[in-house]
């Protein structure tokens, strides 16, 4: 058993270890990847439905939480709707298993990226880049490293095991 900590200490360890793993990322492997700055289709990975299925935990949802009330009214409100719109049109909420769930992210702003990039990222989100070659990927293992960390976080947190729901749902329930 985990020796609990309050909600703001967790989150502030999980600002550390994000920014740790983003900078382990940014510094090992990115060198081999395409600059977002170049991409000629910015956003297409995060907006690719086929594609994005990303899960955060209760923790990571509360930074995520964070993150969105800091932004202006009139982009919360467009977060709100978006997400809306992706739970209906991807059956988030009637899904009984969201493990293969995809949609489209809706903390990407089209002229803007991602409304959470430098505050609550998610760690997959952190590791994922446009490699040109497989061999040039971080190791799954990383990142599984890392969200065992978090889930350590969570544990600490709330006393026990949290789910993780994709990133509409978590949403959702923050807004």
């Amino acid at each position: 058993m985990f020796r609990p900590i309050s909600e703001q200490n967790a989150l502030a360890n999980l600002e550390a270890l994000r920014s740790d793993f983003r900078s382990m990322i940014t510094d090992v492997y990115e060198h081999r990847a395409k600059a977002c700055a170049v991409c000629e289709t910015p956003g297409a990975c995060c907006l690719d439905e086929h594609f994005v299925n990303v899960h955060v935990s209760r923790l990571e949802a509360a930074a995520i939480g964070k993150a969105i009330a800091d932004l202006p009214a009139q982009t919360k409100k467009a977060v709100r709707e978006r997400t809306a719109k992706v739970i209906e049109k991807y059956k988030l909420d009637e899904a009984i298993d969201t493990s293969t769930a995809t949609y489209a992210c809706p903390l990407f702003e089209k002229g803007t990226g991602c409304l959470v990039h430098d505050t609550a990222k998610p760690l997959p989100c952190i590791m994922h880049a446009c490699y040109s070659s497989e061999a040039d990927l971080p190791p799954d293992e990383l990142l599984d490293e890392a969200e065992l960390a978090v889930n350590k976080l969570n544990e600490q947190t709330y006393r026990r095991p949290t789910g993780q729901l994709p990133i509409p749902l978590a949403i959702a329930k923050l807004i």
